[in-house]
């Protein structure tokens, strides 16, 4: 029978922890590796929608993009979000395990696949170790023949599913080398400067990181948080169901953006 340590097993060396950036909490967070798993659910994030769908459909593993807890919690009670998430979870004998980071970074991992997915070539990373080139922070590359920052939406919408699109320049500026951070990928625009990327598509950025974009000629494209990284977690979803057979494992769906255009 699958054990919790087996499917940790797998992510670690999907995704290893080694990848992760320094302040990241990624790994196993909660639970016991011995315990039997048989049902695995993954989310971008722990919320009360997420937490509570996998308390019904008696999940024995949650496996979260995001860490939760992230920060160390110094009580565990119901009073604060995490802390009482944590306690749902646990008494429902749930473990989590969270690849976050290493997961972005990883060789096969949602920079690398939206990059694949875009149709990007010679792609490397933003960032890359010497010795593992093939991993590292973000992604950039080149598109096959230059298109306008409307085109690239177009093809942005028709690979997954992002509610709006922004960007700092006009739909029409052309553009051919592109970088790629999911989620709050901001600060990895001086990276794609020195890659000499004339596009930015990130999941957010600050107001400042969009102006300085737009100073050094950069089209900055936020796609939003959710989008550049939900599509990644049906993706793993897939992964661990080809390789656990015997399991049975889904993709949150009950899980949402939470964000409402008024």
């Amino acid at each position: 029978m699958v054990q919790v340590r087996d499917v940790c097993n797998f992510l670690d060396a999907f995704a290893p922890p080694k990848l992760a950036e320094s302040w990241d909490n990624v790994g196993l967070i909660l639970g016991d590796p011995q315990r039997p798993c048989q049902k695995i659910m993954t989310c971008l994030t722990v919320t009360d929608e997420s937490a509570q769908e996998a308390i019904a459909d008696r999940a024995d593993l949650i496996v979260s993009h995001h860490p939760l807890p992230f920060r160390p919690l110094q009580k565990i009670t119901t009073e604060e979000t995490p802390s009482r998430l944590v306690w749902q979870l646990a008494n429902a004998g749930i473990s989590v395990y969270s690849p976050h980071t290493a997961f972005d970074s990883a060789a096969q991992g949602i920079n690398a696949e939206l990059a694949r997915l875009l149709g990007l070539v010679d792609v490397a990373p933003l960032s890359s170790d010497a010795v593992e080139p093939a991993v590292g922070s973000g992604r950039r590359g080149r598109l096959p023949q230059p298109v306008t920052l409307g085109e690239l939406a177009t093809a942005i919408r028709a690979v997954i599913d992002a509610e709006r699109i922004e960007a700092n320049f006009p739909r029409e500026k052309i553009v051919k080398r592109v970088g790629i951070a999911c989620g709050s990928g901001g600060s990895l625009l001086s990276l794609a400067r020195q890659n000499e990327c004339d596009c930015f598509v990130t999941g957010e950025a600050t107001f400042h990181t969009i102006l300085e974009a737009a100073a050094q000629g950069i089209a900055l494209v936020q796609i939003g948080h959710y989008a550049s990284e939900r599509f990644g977690i049906e993706m793993l979803a897939n992964q661990l169901h080809d390789n656990f057979t015997d399991c049975d494992v889904w993709a949150s769906r009950r899980e949402t953006s939470c964000r409402n255009w008024l």
